[in-house]
């Protein structure tokens, strides 16, 4: 069952750390680039104030965003901005979120995000708590995916790999840390076998495997049995 009082608090928590870790940069760095290809660490600090405020839409029954070109339109326009500004915009989005999180509300609803894609309300602090620290890790500041706390790193996990579940362009995988497992990819011809039917198996450190499935590492650490490593569509 989902907490979303428990991903509102972690919400939180990473964004502090995030926070502190951006405050140590200057302006020159803050113009540099980040892992994301054509992007900036400014277009990643843009990009997650302006989340921080399609999340409020969303919880408050709004469009997440006006439109693609206007939530593009935005990071282009915040992008530039000086530190203190980015870090102000941050700290002032990310009070609007939290403040839109502890109001009232029914939060087994369905609420609508990008492109028609609907959720659990209960989710959206989750969502936003990946935002946050798959972002903290793309800034290339410091902070990697071995420092994502544990709980964080297995639900992204499982949440990647449902998400890739029944796509027809995976194979049947089974993906494991080693202790725990997950099923992805399209359903396995036949019957149940003891791996689900999987025809390929994936095995990496919790680290590795939310960097291959978020798209964030190639997947050259893991190894792979069965088969060539799937290719996964883009998030």
């Amino acid at each position: 069952m989902i907490d979303h009082a428990h991903d509102l608090a972690s919400v939180r928590d990473a964004t502090e750390r995030l926070l502190t870790a951006v405050g140590k940069l200057d302006n020159a760095a803050v113009t540099q680039p980040s892992r994301l290809p054509g992007w900036s660490r400014g277009h990643v600090l843009a990009h997650l104030a302006r989340n921080a405020d399609a999340l409020v839409n969303v919880l408050q029954g709004r469009p997440m965003y006006v439109s693609a070109e206007a939530r593009d339109h935005d990071i282009e326009r915040d992008a530039p901005r000086a530190l203190d500004v980015q870090l102000a915009d941050l700290r002032e989005s990310a009070v609007r979120f939290q403040d839109a999180g502890d109001a009232p509300a029914d939060w087994s609803r369905t609420v609508e995000l990008r492109n028609g894609v609907t959720d659990s309300a209960a989710r959206v602090p989750f969502r936003r708590w990946v935002e946050v620290e798959l972002h903290h890790v793309d800034l290339g500041i410091g902070y990697e995916l071995e420092d994502l706390p544990a709980d964080f790193t297995a639900r992204e996990i499982e949440f990647l790999t449902d998400r890739f579940s029944g796509h027809p362009g995976v194979p049947p995988t089974r993906v494991t840390d080693g202790t725990r497992a997950w099923s992805t990819g399209r359903a396995a011809d036949g019957g149940a076998t003891e791996d689900g039917g999987a025809a390929v198996t994936v095995t990496g450190s919790p680290a590795d495997l939310v960097g291959w499935l978020a798209g964030r590492r190639s997947g050259a650490a893991l190894t792979v049995d069965g088969g060539p490593l799937p290719a996964l569509p883009p998030l």
